[in-house]
């Protein structure tokens, strides 16, 4: 039991440190990288929809038992990312729009990704209690699909009003809930896999969430013919790039 612990513990590390794909942005001077931001988020909206729709989703229907109830699980996802983002409009109310200040998409794109990682790390942690091979088959899978998406969601938190170091730091930190995850899986044992089987409905309702009702009215802001074209190219660059992941997993 001690080798699998270390081996959990050692891939939800790794996993964790993902996140700090972003310091590959960090070196583009802050002028080129708000100039090219729009591409960045498109490439954003087709990395969640297409992690929700291709992956998530899918995984979660095979976990279900019953169609309807991880049907309404989704909507609920919707629903609760909804009144999430709700929450944080209250709590910003009255705040000076100042450099400091950062929209509530931020917030929740951060949230959103602590309740993945947090799945992440139950999924692994069961992979490696059912075997070793299993466990690091599942860990090399999340690594290829979590790339595009901290790079997608950096670029959020940067075009929301972060600072990039802080942004990264954030990022890791919600990064970081995947020990939660793990923490429970050796809870729960293989057990775990019933928390998943509600847990993933919900985190793919809040992909779509933030995608389509906060990412994609920001795309609406380019006007250029030009922009926009490359906009739904990026989109479908990060779809395309999910549908890669499938094959590579």
């Amino acid at each position: 039991m001690l080798e699998i612990y270390i081996y959990s513990f050692l891939s939800v590390l790794i996993v964790s440190a993902v996140s700090l794909v972003g310091l590959s942005l960090i070196s583009i001077r802050e002028k080129v990288l708000m100039k090219y931001m729009y591409l960045l988020i498109s490439l954003a909206v087709g990395s969640l929809l297409g992690d929700a729709f291709i992956h998530i989703i899918p995984e979660a229907f095979r976990n279900s038992s019953n169609e309807i109830y991880t049907s309404i699980l989704i909507i609920a996802g919707v629903l609760l990312f909804f009144i999430v983002e709700k929450f944080f409009h209250w709590h910003h109310h009255g705040e000076d729009e100042n450099e400091s200040h950062v929209a509530p998409v931020g917030n929740l794109v951060l949230f959103s990704d602590g309740v993945h990682n947090m799945i992440d790390g139950i999924i692994i942690g069961v992979s490696f209690i059912v075997s070793v091979p299993v466990g690091l088959a599942t860990t090399i899978a999340v690594i290829f699909h979590e790339i595009p998406q901290e790079i997608g969601d950096f670029s959020v938190l940067i075009h929301s009003g972060y600072k990039r170091g802080k942004a990264l730091f954030l990022n890791f930190l919600s990064a970081l809930t995947a020990f939660l995850g793990l923490f429970i899986a050796f809870l729960l044992g293989q057990g775990g896999e019933v928390y998943i089987s509600w847990a993933l409905p919900i985190a793919a309702g809040g992909f779509i969430y933030i995608a389509v009702a906060d990412l994609i009215p920001e795309l609406h802001k380019t006007k250029e013919v030009k922009h926009s074209i490359l906009q739904v190219v990026s989109v479908a660059l990060g779809v395309l790039i999910m549908v890669a992941m499938v094959f590579i997993e």
